[in-house]
């Protein structure tokens, strides 16, 4: 066939034709096998899902995931130099960090290969704890065997050894009348700590050379920390400081300067204070308090352009505080949250069981949840103790929650002679405002890693559904690890988990010396067990290995 003008017109010829259509078989086929996949892999899982339910016996309905197995394994034991071993403060690993802000001695956790898969040991000779109340003023010298403490605060009066023990005087380097005149005349200058006004209190472990200034600005080596200061501190709230440059004028020929130079220190720090809302409370010897401000219309002053510090950033998150860089700014409080300050707050302990205001800030929380979650939790300690009878007695005197809500555990046990620390995970809903609203404390943590806290520091740990929400993150092997390293001898672990990790957790536990049984819930459902486990004494049998 020609073109009107004679051309002849462009005819494809038969391998042309065949390309497309080889292509097109390919794709259908591909697509074929796809949805084929998915049908057999669909079909798969449902039948294995319903062979597993027909073996335990239960209806389409129940639970159709069968309890997790793992292979028991028995645990070697560290070297004897790894009986202080903390993963992520290590000071053998202190020299891979920048000086910088004592850059070195933040966290820094090791890679999951440089995890150690063993048994933290006891000192030699380690015996088990002196019970509380005894222990405030003594220990065994056996559990922390270091002459160098004893040497270096010898001069200061915290502590001495006499015998087997380590003896705990009360003195100080700014306490000459003891640690306990010095409470009581801090108790003189803010009458809110007897009231019940002051519930939490935090020692910053800021040295008399740690706030320094230079013509106005912050040190950035250590002035940031006042910064700090602030953000944790609420409304209302108080911070003390004893040491340089507080009375100066009787103070300063032992302090190796001159009155002047320490007089224009207080002033300096005066102003500033004054630049971040601070005002000068009271003032007696060697105390000074200061007050933070409950009048946000003070930080309108930081608008100001060129001031300093300067206010933080609108899209700053006040809360965040987990590997989040110390902020050289101002955090300006949150002016929706009206009843947070400390006057607003209930009085202790009436505060306990009150809802805060902040719980409208949790996804899903509201006053009804809070009291819920409240009652719940009287119930479960309850039946707790019958599974325990130790909790409640002199055996148990330091206890962690390690996944709390609003710490209703923490709540439940106040009229027991013991202390909760309550960890809210990095990942889940931020609720630690809640605990601290309501007196209690607490602090953010991801079980991923190492807590920062010394080997044998809890006498009983308590989680709730942890590897039901974490598992998917990491090993639950080095989340049990873990408790067992900062888990004292003889200690208790109460695991409350779905029916699904339970038996898995108990043979990692055995695996690490652990006694455990399985125990009924409050509600006797299958569904979900609770572990009541106790972590033996042993003793090292292996020389130093690091």
């Amino acid at each position: 066939m020609k073109h009107k003008d004679g051309k002849p017109l462009f005819q494809p010829d038969k391998s042309s034709r065949i390309v497309p259509m080889t292509i097109m078989f390919i794709v259908l086929c591909g697509f074929s096998f796809y949805l084929g996949g998915i049908f057999c892999s669909e079909k798969d899982i449902y039948e294995t899902k319903s062979k597993d339910v027909t073996r335990a016996g239960e209806s389409p309905k129940e639970t159709i995931a069968g309890p997790l197995q793992v292979k028991q394994t028995a645990f070697p034991e560290c070297g004897i130099d790894f009986q202080d071993y903390t993963p992520c403060t290590d000071p053998k690993r202190w020299r891979k960090y920048s000086l910088h802000r004592l850059t070195f001695m933040e966290r820094h956790c090791p890679s999951v290969y440089e995890r150690k898969e063993c048994l933290v040991p006891p000192p030699d000779g380690y015996k088990v704890p002196i019970k509380w109340p005894k222990s405030k003023n003594e220990c065994w010298y056996r559990n922390v065997p270091y002459d160098w403490i004893n040497k270096q605060k010898s001069n200061q009066h915290w502590l001495t050894k006499e015998g087997e023990k380590f003896l705990f005087p009360g003195g100080g380097t700014m306490f000459p009348n003891g640690v306990g005149a010095y409470v009581d005349l801090m108790q003189d200058l803010i009458p809110g700590m007897k009231d019940g006004t002051v519930r939490t209190a935090i020692d910053t472990g800021c040295g008399m050379h740690t706030f320094v200034w230079t013509s106005g600005i912050i040190s950035e080596a250590c002035g940031i920390y006042l910064l700090e200061i602030h953000r944790i501190l609420r409304p209302g709230g108080f911070w003390v400081l004893s040491g340089p440059p507080v009375n100066y004028e009787n103070r300063w020929r032992g302090w190796n300067t001159t009155i002047e130079d320490q007089k224009s220190d207080y002033e300096k720090l005066q102003e500033l204070l004054t630049s971040m809302c601070f005002k000068l409370y009271n003032k007696k010897d060697d105390i000074a308090v200061w007050q933070k401000s409950s009048d946000s219309s003070c930080y309108k002053q930081l608008d100001t352009p060129d001031t300093y510090p300067p206010k933080c950033d609108d899209g700053t998150e006040p809360d965040s505080a987990w590997y989040t860089p110390l902020r050289p700014c101002v955090v300006v409080p949150n002016q929706k949250h009206k009843k947070s300050g400390l006057k607003s707050l209930s009085k202790w302990p009436e505060r306990l069981h009150v809802a805060p205001e902040r719980v409208g800030d949790v996804r899903g929380g509201s006053a009804g949840a809070f009291n819920h979650d409240d009652s719940k939790w009287k119930v479960r300690v309850k039946h707790y103790k019958k599974l325990l009878p130790a909790i409640g007695t002199d055996k148990i005197r330091n206890v962690m929650d390690m996944n709390t809500l609003y710490g209703g555990f923490a709540a439940a046990v106040i009229g027991d002679p013991l202390w909760v620390m309550n960890v809210v995970s990095s990942y889940a809903v931020n609720t630690l405002p809640v605990v601290y609203d309501r007196g209690l404390i607490g602090t953010y943590h991801d079980w991923c890693e190492a807590f920062s806290t010394y080997p044998r520091t809890y006498d009983l740990l308590h989680l709730d559904g942890l590897f039901t929400a974490e598992s998917h993150r990491c090993d639950m092997k080095y989340v049990l690890l873990e408790m067992d390293r900062i888990l004292r001898p003889n200690g208790y672990a109460i695991i409350r988990e779905s029916s699904y990790f339970v038996d898995a957790v108990a043979s990692i536990a055995k695996g690490m010396r652990w006694g455990c049984r399985k125990e009924d819930t409050e509600y006797g459902v299958e569904k979900e067990k609770v572990l009541i486990c106790q972590k033996k004494l042993w003793y090292s049998s292996k020389e130093s290995s690091r």
